[in-house]
């Protein structure tokens, strides 16, 4: 360890649980560690130490929130007394030592207290179960969450605790290192042979104190099986210490787990079920629900799952979502009873706050898409299909690589030498690469990459030093990347020329499958891992990439919650966010918006239900008609060719066409009534206020908005905006809440004013998704799913009320639309007038013919929180239609091979 990482790591503990000192005092105090560890130290590392603490010292975790069941009694602060926090407190060490910020670890305190209240009192012997979920971001700390509850339900009194983590090995294996580091204290892979009373091979917790070492029946190596864990169980002593499983979630390793405790049972050791028992079920989301219309072994999964908890008198089930609009919460069949899901969450939910430094959907799909402006962190692939189309059979060849694969590749490497400068050479850093579901395509995927690699660093090699070094094609490519990428970091091109090659002449490509793993980080010596990273199924759930700096993402769009998995991306990226680059196709960008913006949603309402004190029951029933939920709905039933009906609520929504047709009809035709309706309001004489947004009128009846939207001619690929669902909505409130309306024509402040509607505004310029002309559509989003600018539903909300939701959200200024529908008196009509656009730097693309050259009109909703929000309307969906539209999943034969074995 360097003498400046011993300063920051004493300086922290000495912190930790202090009131926070001056900046004057924090320096001091630096120089006085500095003084006993290294007095040669210079003032520029000691400013950097205190620099780095106050950063640490600027992130905070917000406390969450959560939605309790009705029978919900509270007693962990009557037990509290009894119990000695050995277990986290040994955690809460190592936490504090691996340089987690002082706040973070006092919130993961205090949420995991509230989580540990909830499950069953573990010194209560009548039985009991309970079945909660915990929803957090994706790679954002959910592993560091359940293993601080693991510690603390040992503490409490739990002596059995099984972990279920994915469904593939490597993740298995990943989360058994989690767990020996942070709750077990050796490493399980090794021998356990011991002398003098304590273990050898201890690690992580272990190092504070190696007494109590948890029993675990599974190890780094190997997951669960029968006779290892028969061997193992001469270790249990009468459960003193708690026993722990880490195990895929695989139905033959369950079935073994199974009837390994049912033989236990039958040969009269009844201890092991008479203890109380935690269930940790990591993904939640993914195998264990019962999804009834898909895969057998995923619904058998989930009966296992069922019986494993059954097994015990006393047992606890907690499943673990980044993504809740997974069909735990949803079933097609309008009839089911959700209060009655066989792992439904009846008892409680918790929404997780992630961390202010997360680097996660919100800032990447959300914030980082900033109107009209160049993307911060995304890049588009647009040069695929000839060499790599995003369908693909297992037998197709790969000659070369896409353009933005090796602009991607370069990138890489010149963030790798500018994170060397910054300090960040001991550090790994990673680039993944995510574009087929077959082995056999990713193995040569490897071997394109390595060619080009080892081109790269030959050119280095010989000719970095070189004053001519920019005659080199490679070495001026790798130039080119970085005025585009780096230009403005705080390094000139002659510092990483001078540099580069040191820091990535050790770099390589390896592949990440079933087949192979050559994913080692523990592999080095003082300098970091310089990996990339190939791969399928593996890369796309749970598994942690390392510094993952570039990815370059080549997957089917129609994913949904399972897309949002694949984003191994998301996470912490201290010191080198600036640097991060994201590659995929504009289809996926779209649709990862979308999802982020709902998920987002969902975070929130678990706040607002909170407040209102609903049960889980409410959220389950919220998720389910979310409009968003909508796709998932007729997704699980997608194979069965029929229509399903779904059942949305339109209460505190918004709902907008951001796809209209390109047919000429149409396009005249939603023209006419939109002039019609500008027409018939100027001839009424409402008054028309210019406002920031543009032109609002206000207390509009509602007869206006039903007469445009019954002559409205929707594109089948704008589902939502059905109208026949969405005036049905209308009309049940026709007489009181949504009876008079405000309505806003967006125009920009600059530019050519068009009077085509019959009013002079400037319409807004929108880029559209070239891939969806071929298919008689546009998609308005740009990259975000959305026509309409973030802020617009502000239009017409009481200046009072708007500062009032802003001041309660209070997220630094960037304010969600979702706070002013909250406060909206009136319900907000939006009619679009906008000229579509190529994307920036394809407006020499043939399929540019195909857009419309005159603004076209489009619309959208702003509806308020309504009285009657239990009342939804209901949209039906051509399942074959829906294939048509967005096609079938692609499933990776890795993930058949894991689920069928």
């Amino acid at each position: 360890m360097s003498s400046k990482q011993q300063v920051l790591d004493m300086v922290e503990a000495g912190l930790f649980n202090q009131p926070r000192k001056s900046e004057d005092d924090l320096r001091n105090l630096v120089k006085s560690v500095a003084c006993i560890v290294d007095n040669t130290i210079s003032d520029l590392v000691i400013e950097d130490i205190a620099r780095e603490i106050e950063s640490k010292q600027g992130i905070k975790i917000g406390l969450g929130a959560i939605v309790d069941g009705a029978k919900f009694k509270p007693w962990l602060d009557d037990v509290k007394p009894e119990i000695d926090p050995f277990y986290w407190k040994r955690y809460e060490k190592l936490l504090l030592k691996n340089g987690l910020p002082r706040d973070v670890i006092t919130g993961t305190d205090i949420v995991t207290d509230k989580i540990l209240g909830r499950l069953g009192n573990p010194k209560e012997y009548f039985p009991w179960d309970r079945r909660g979920m915990v929803v957090g971001h994706v790679q954002s700390g959910k592993t560091l969450n359940y293993t601080s509850l693991i510690c603390k339900a040992a503490d409490a009194g739990y002596r059995l605790i099984i972990v279920v983590a994915g469904i593939h090995n490597n993740l298995r294996n990943q989360t058994q290192i989690r767990i020996d580091e942070g709750f077990i204290g050796r490493d399980t892979g090794k021998s356990s042979d011991k002398k003098n009373g304590n273990a050898k091979h201890v690690i992580g917790v272990g190092h504070f104190d190696s007494n109590r070492t948890p029993v675990s029946l599974t190890n780094t190596s190997r997951d669960f099986n029968k006779p290892t864990a028969s061997t193992n169980t001469s270790e249990i002593d009468s459960y003193r210490v708690p026993v722990v499983l880490v195990i895929k979630k695989n139905h033959r390793t369950l079935e073994n787990l199974l009837e390994w405790l049912k033989d236990n049972s039958a040969r009269g050791d009844r201890e092991m079920i008479d203890q109380p028992m935690l269930l940790i079920d990591d993904e939640a989301d993914n195998a264990s629900i019962n999804t009834k219309y898909s895969d057998k072994l995923v619904t058998k999964i989930n009966g296992q799952i069922r019986d494993l908890l059954k097994m015990f008198h006393r047992s606890c089930y907690v499943g673990y979502t980044a993504t809740p609009f997974a069909n735990i919460f949803i079933d097609p069949d309008e009839n089911h009873d959700v209060y009655k899901e066989d792992l439904f969450p009846k008892d409680f939910i918790i929404g997780l706050d992630a961390p202010t430094n997360y680097f996660g959907p919100k800032k990447i799909f959300i914030d980082g898409l900033p109107d009209d402006e160049e993307p911060i962190w995304l890049r588009s692939i647009y040069d695929n299909e000839d060499l790599l189309p995003i369908k693909h059979q297992i037998d197709h060849e790969i000659p070369q690589l896409p353009g933005t694969l090796m602009f991607a590749l370069r990138t890489f490497l010149l963030s790798r030498a500018i994170r060397n400068l910054r300090g960040q050479s001991s550090s790994h850093c990673s680039m993944l690469v995510n574009a087929s579901r077959f082995t056999r395509v990713q193995s040569q995927l490897k071997n394109r990459l390595h060619e080009n690699l080892e081109k790269i660093q030959n050119a280095l090699r010989i000719n970095s030093s070189s004053i001519n070094a920019l005659k080199d094609p490679e070495i001026k490519a790798l130039f080119d990347v970085w005025e585009v990428e780096f230009k403005d970091t705080e390094f000139s091109w002659g510092e990483i020329q001078e540099t580069i090659f040191d820091g990535i002449a050790s770099a390589k490509v390896v592949e990440v499958n079933s087949r192979a793993n050559g994913l080692d980080y523990s592999d080095t010596g003082n300098r970091g891992q310089t990996v990339i990273a190939v791969g399928g199924f593996s890369l796309s759930r749970g598994l942690t990439l390392e510094g993952l700096t570039v990815t370059w993402f080549l997957r089917n769009t129609m994913m949904y919650d399972t897309l949002m998995q694949m984003g191994r991306w998301f996470g912490y990226r201290d010191k080198y966010e600036d640097l991060c680059r994201i590659w995929m196709p504009d289809e996926a960008i779209e649709w990862y918006s979308f999802i982020a913006n709902a998920t987002e949603e969902l975070h929130e309402e678990i706040k607002t239900m909170e407040q209102a004190r609903a049960t889980p029951e409410d959220f389950g029933l919220a998720v389910r008609s979310h409009p968003a939920s909508l796709l998932v709905t007729a997704k699980n039933k997608m194979g069965s060719g029929c229509e399903v009906t779904t059942l949305v609520g339109l209460s505190n929504q918004f709902i907008e066409t951001a796809k209209v047709s390109i047919d000429s009809k149409e396009l005249n035709a939603n023209l006419a009534i939109a002039k019609k309706l500008i027409f018939n309001l100027e001839k009424a004489a409402f008054k028309i206020k210019d406002t920031q947004w543009g032109l609002l009128l206000s207390d509009v009846p509602i007869q206006y908005i039903d007469e445009f939207l019954a002559g409205w001619s929707n594109t089948p690929e704008s589902v939502i905006t059905e109208t026949t669902p969405v005036r049905s909505y209308l009309s049940a409130r026709k007489e009181d809440e949504l009876a008079l309306w405000d309505l806003l024509i967006p125009s920009l402040q600059k530019g050519d004013v068009d009077d085509t509607l019959g009013v002079d505004i400037i319409p807004t310029n929108r880029s559209i998704n070239l891939d969806d002309l071929k298919d008689g559509y546009m998609s308005f989003s740009g990259k975000k799913m959305r026509i309409a600018s973030r802020g617009i539903e502000k239009a017409g909300v009481d200046p009072i009320k708007a500062q009032v939701a802003e001041d309660s959200y209070d997220k630094n200024g960037n304010y969600p639309d979702s706070i002013y529908r909250q406060v909206r008196d009136k319900p907000l009509f939006i009619l679009h007038f906008v000229k579509p656009m190529a994307p920036k730097g394809k407006e020499g693309d043939t399929r540019v013919s195909l857009i419309p050259t005159l603004p076209v009109v489009a619309w959208g909703i702003s509806l308020p929180v309504s009285k009657k929000a239990s009342e939804k309307v209901a949209y039906i969906v051509n399942t074959q239609r829906y294939k048509e539209l967005y096609g079938e999943d692609d499933i990776d034969e890795e993930y058949e091979a894991e689920l069928n074995g």
